[in-house]
């Protein structure tokens, strides 16, 4: 299973057909084609306009993206000080009984 194998190519099946030769020919001049008339350009895209209400719309949607973005990371934050202090306490812990420990073999 570890080892890998190389695989092999297959043989072709059928029989082999080599390609076809075609010989270059020569283009013959076509007739004048009169130039096509000029198009007009395409009007610019309408500006978008802003009412009131689509005001109103996105001033609220980015004050709630920015409250969501401002909880989601001051959670992050309150998670990694929380780790921190319970990383802390067990030090103490983990410290206090080592001393112990070496305190009553010294005894």
């Amino acid at each position: 299973m570890l080892r890998p194998k190389i695989p092999t190519n297959p043989t072709p099946t059928g029989h082999v057909t080599p390609p076809a030769i075609t010989e270059p020919t020569s283009v013959a001049p076509s007739v004048q084609v009169p130039p096509a008339a000029p198009v007009a350009p395409m009007p610019s895209r309408p500006s978008v306009q802003l009412t009131p209400g689509t005001a109103l719309a996105l001033v609220c949607g980015g004050t709630a993206v920015v409250l969501v973005v401002g909880a989601v990371l001051v959670s992050l934050l309150l998670a990694v000080a929380v780790t921190g202090a319970s990383v802390a306490v067990c030090a103490l812990v983990i410290r206090s009984l080592v001393h112990a420990d070496a305190d009553a073999k010294r005894r």
